[in-house]
C-alpha cells in the first residue's frame, strides 16, 4: 500500500458526503479542501494509489472537477459496501484512466515511439486492459486545483507559483521516487516544463521523461498525424509548427532507444 496516501485522513469524510449536492467548485465542502492561496484552492480526490509495478507513468496535468466529483463516488461506493482502503483507490483511480477519444491517439504514438516493444506487448492498447499492471496515471498536480472555481489550465505557472510548486515537490516528487525504474510520458507543454523543472532540481531523472509527444486530446489532430507520420509538412496548416514537432519526436525516439538498450 502507498506509504504517501491521504485516504485514511478522508475516508470518512468521503463516506458522509451528498455528492449529488456537489454540482460545481463552489459546492465542495471545505471539509476537503488541501489548499486555498488567494484564487487557487486544491481539494483532494482519491487518487492516491501508486502502482509498484508501472514501467509506464502518463502524467496529466491535473484532475478536473468531473473526475474529482466520479472519484467521490466511487470511493463512497466502495467504502459502504466494505471495501479496504487500497481496493478503493483502485477503484476510484480507474474513473479517470485516459478514457473516450483520446486513447487511441494516445496509443497510437506510444506504439510509433516504440514503447509496445520496449514493453514486451503488441500494443499499448493493452495498458487499458491485459497489461494495466504495467502502466501507472497520474497527474503532475494530483489533487484537482481550480483558479476562480474554475479547472486549472496551467495558468500561474505550477513552478513559479509557490504554493502550487510546493504541493508538486510534496506530492508529485514523492510519487515519482517510488517509481524509478519506469517511463515518464507527460501530456502537453505545461507538463512538460514541470518535469523538465523537476529534472534539473535533481527530484526525476530526465533521460527517462519522454517529452514532446502531443497532448493525445482530438484538438490537435494535425499535430498527432504529421507526428504519426500521416500528414506530410506541406499539407500542413500554420499553427502546426513542423521543426518543432520534429526536433522532439527525434529527441522522443533517441531517449527511448537508449532505455531499450540501458534495460537490455
Amino acid at each position: 500500500m502507498n506509504t504517501q496516501t491521504l485516504f485514511p485522513k478522508y475516508a470518512e469524510i468521503i463516506r458522509n458526503l451528498d455528492i449529488d449536492s456537489i454540482k460545481d467548485v463552489q459546492s465542495l465542502p471545505n471539509s476537503l479542501q488541501m489548499v486555498k492561496d488567494g484564487k487557487l484552492s486544491i481539494y483532494y480526490t482519491p487518487f492516491d494509489f501508486i502502482n509498484p509495478l508501472a514501467r509506464i507513468v502518463l502524467v496529466g496535468i491535473t484532475p478536473g472537477f468531473t473526475q474529482l466529483v466520479n472519484a467521490l463516488r466511487e470511493a463512497q461506493i466502495q467504502i459502504k459496501s466494505g471495501a479496504d482502503h487500497l481496493t478503493a483507490l483502485q477503484a476510484a483511480k480507474r474513473t479517470g484512466a485516459f478514457s473516450g477519444a483520446m486513447r487511441p491517439n494516445l496509443v497510437a504514438m506510444l506504439d510509433h515511439v516504440g514503447l509496445n516493444r520496449w514493453l514486451g506487448i503488441s500494443s499499448s492498447d493493452a495498458l487499458f486492459s491485459s497489461a494495466n499492471h504495467l502502466v501507472h496515471t497520474t497527474s503532475v498536480l494530483r489533487h484537482p486545483v481550480f483558479v476562480d472555481s474554475e479547472n486549472y489550465n496551467g495558468t500561474p505557472s505550477m513552478i513559479k507559483n509557490p504554493a502550487l510548486r510546493s504541493f508538486v515537490l510534496e506530492h508529485f516528487a514523492k510519487e515519482a521516487a517510488t517509481l524509478k525504474n519506469a517511463v515518464f510520458i507527460p501530456l502537453g507543454p505545461k507538463v512538460s516544463e514541470a518535469m523538465a523543472w523537476l529534472a534539473a532540481e535533481g527530484e526525476i531523472d530526465g533521460s527517462r521523461v519522454l517529452d514532446g509527444m502531443p497532448h493525445p486530446s482530438g484538438a490537435n489532430a494535425e499535430r498527432i498525424a504529421y507526428f504519426l507520420g500521416k500528414k506530410g509538412k506541406s499539407s500542413l496548416s500554420s499553427k502546426t509548427n513542423s521543426a518543432k514537432l520534429d526536433s522532439a519526436k527525434a529527441s522522443m525516439m533517441a531517449k527511448m532507444s537508449g532505455i531499450r538498450k540501458a534495460d537490455e
